[in-house]
């Protein structure tokens, strides 16, 4: 396998520019590993409180100091469908240890938010600051220094992202992380799609829509389109963080319970002290990101993954940005089409041969990086083969040989288009991200008058009262994460649907989000600078002719630079950062990057 020079190019740039950070980074995280088990630099006192609680045996292999102890960061809560089924897996744990003669312990919580609940609500201007909220409390769940590798229990949006940026701060521990699966394929995507938009256009009731979504959303497991938490667990699995093929086993089956318990015993053998010690640190390089944004790209996958991702490279002291998605988006075919960018959900892309099958043809091509450090060994080589149980025993088998669905899952040569669909946009207003992936070719091309909201519901309100029939682009200001936090605008998508399908130009800018259900109207997003860090979207008015084009990466104002100079910025009205907590975030807003630096509130000197 022959590496894509392209991809050897943007990876050889990334290390250049890291090389600062990575190394003061590397030397820290060695510095930190004293030997085996650590829970030995404690004081009788700190060990005591540690083990207060156990198991009777579990306390006399914690006392002796001769096995590892395993410590479980867990986003479990019975609210979330992705989440629920973590109620289970400390017992399981638990006992997959004690097969080894070695512990583990809840080493603590971290909250898990669900960004379908908060939708269109206060709560969910929370949610990209939970991210950095999940990575404290990941760090205060290990600070005890009585674990010797960690296990991550999570599935979805931030959480996923969040437990591994804290994690990574822990580089010099083993840790596997561990999904819970998807859930049971509801009604078509498309179909829901279709009852959304037409409740948008007050075609039919509430009832009928709560009915639609209770459809879709209906048991235990994470929800099978392919948003965020989706393309969580892909990045899991190419990054080398999973074990082959866990990402989208179903939850309380007889293979994902195997692949937890596989998991315990595979992260003993990654401990400090053994033939195969593999700190985080060394899983997670240049090469893993690249193979992170290589993965994304040829499935569709989510936009917010062009500030995780940033975020996650930077607690490694790796630095990554907009310009390396953008090289790699115009080499990486998609290989995949699940929903929103195509009919097929997850089980279907499971079922078609899944990761296994996809990291073989990416391989193949020769834009992965195979000679990486993984969980389960050296070589990403590994993970092309799938989980199965031959009896009671876990196994792995290659990848078919060809696609099981070919309208799912593309073979090599067969891509459904020759790019990966994400465009970085540059103009006077600033630097945006659009995924066009669902958007047809006619629609990527926009230059209309503005229409400025600074909320999705005056947006909203405005379509209602007939205000919106025209050709335009919708400019959401004060969306961002020095503003509000940055929430994703989804209320939006039905609205904009229906009037694009009316056969109206329509187009949203926008400095919040759209995540993994970007959909078929054109959407410049995460655009930076923001209108609270005083950006020039700020200063858009309504009629100003905005020219969006996603096939050139185009977007601007068609305002003279000298008149742009001299308008004043929109004023934000501030009370929108009280209520249901909001007030509680006011040092992550003062604190926060720009998007395209990973929109976190932490700053390193390295």
């Amino acid at each position: 396998m022959i590496l894509n020079p392209v991809v050897a190019a943007v990876t050889d740039r990334i290390i250049a520019r890291s090389k600062p950070a990575r190394t003061h980074y590397l030397e820290r995280v060695m510095a930190a590993v004293p030997g085996s088990p650590y829970r030995g630099r404690l004081s009788c006192t700190n060990l005591a409180h540690g083990f207060a609680a156990s198991d009777p045996d579990d306390k006399l292999r914690i006392k002796t100091l001769k096995s590892p102890n395993i410590g479980i960061v867990s986003a479990y809560n019975d609210m979330l469908s992705a989440h629920q089924p973590y109620g289970t897996y400390p017992d399981l744990i638990k006992a997959a240890a004690r097969e080894r003669g070695a512990t583990a312990q809840v080493a603590g919580g971290v909250p898990a938010m669900c960004d379908g609940v908060t939708q269109g609500q206060q709560g969910m201007e929370l949610s990209l600051f939970s991210r950095d909220l999940i990575a404290m409390s990941t760090a205060v769940s290990l600070s005890h220094n009585m674990f010797d590798a960690g296990l991550c229990l999570g599935v979805c949006d931030k959480i996923v992202p969040g437990l591994l940026m804290g994690a990574l701060r822990f580089g010099h521990l083993p840790f596997v992380f561990v999904p819970a699966g998807p859930m049971p394929s509801g009604i078509p995507n498309d179909q829901k799609a279709k009852v959304r938009q037409k409740y948008a256009a007050g075609e039919v009731g509430k009832d009928a829509l709560l009915e639609s979504e209770a459809q879709s959303y209906h048991a235990p497991g994470t929800c099978t389109f392919y948003g965020t938490a989706n393309s969580n667990q892909m990045l899991m699995e190419v990054m080398g963080l999973h074990l082959p093929g866990a990402a989208f086993v179903p939850p309380n089956s007889a293979l994902r319970a195997a692949l937890t318990a596989a998991a315990v015993h595979r992260v003993l053998d990654l401990c400090a002290g053994g033939k195969e010690f593999t700190p985080i640190a060394r899983v997670i390089d240049e090469r893993a990101i690249v193979n992170g944004i290589v993965g994304l790209l040829a499935t569709g996958g989510s936009t917010n993954h062009t500030m995780h991702l940033v975020a996650i490279a930077r607690m490694a002291g790796i630095r990554i940005d907009w310009d390396d998605f953008q090289a790699l988006s115009k080499l990486v075919p998609m290989l995949a089409r699940i929903y929103p960018n195509g009919s097929a959900d997850v089980n279907e892309f499971h079922s078609a041969g899944g990761m296994a099958f996809l990291i073989r043809e990416l391989l193949s091509m020769g834009l992965l990086h195979n000679d990486v450090l993984t969980v389960f060994g050296q070589g990403l080589d590994a993970y092309t083969r799938y989980p199965t149980m031959d009896g009671e025993r876990l196994a792995w088998h290659p990848a078919p040989a060809r696609s099981g669905n070919p309208a799912v899952l593309a073979d090599t040569g067969e891509a459904f288009s020759s790019d990966g669909g994400l465009r970085l946009l540059e103009g006077n207003i600033g630097r945006a991200v659009i995924k066009v992936s669902a958007v047809k070719a006619s629609h990527r091309f926009i230059r209309a008058p503005a229409r400025v909201f600074d909320s999705q519901e005056a947006l909203i309100q405005a379509a209602k009262q007939g205000m919106l029939e025209q050709d335009f682009v919708a400019v959401v200001r004060f969306q961002g994460p020095k503003a509000i936090g940055m929430p994703e605008l989804h209320q939006l998508t039905p609205t904009l649907a229906n009037l694009q399908d009316k056969g109206y130009k329509v187009a949203l800018l926008t400095d919040g989000r759209m995540s993994g259900a970007s959909g078929k109207v054109p959407a410049a997003i995460h655009m930076t600078p923001e209108a609270a860090a005083l950006g020039v979207i700020g200063k858009i008015c309504d009629g100003d002719m905005i020219e969006l084009d996603a096939e050139n990466g185009v977007l601007n104002v068609d305002v003279a630079e000298g008149v742009l100079a001299m308008r004043p910025y929109a004023s934000f009205n501030r009370d929108q950062q009280f209520g249901m907590g909001r007030e509680l975030f006011g040092v992550f807003r003062g604190a926060v990057s720009d998007a395209e630096q990973g929109g976190m509130v932490f700053e390193f000197n390295d």
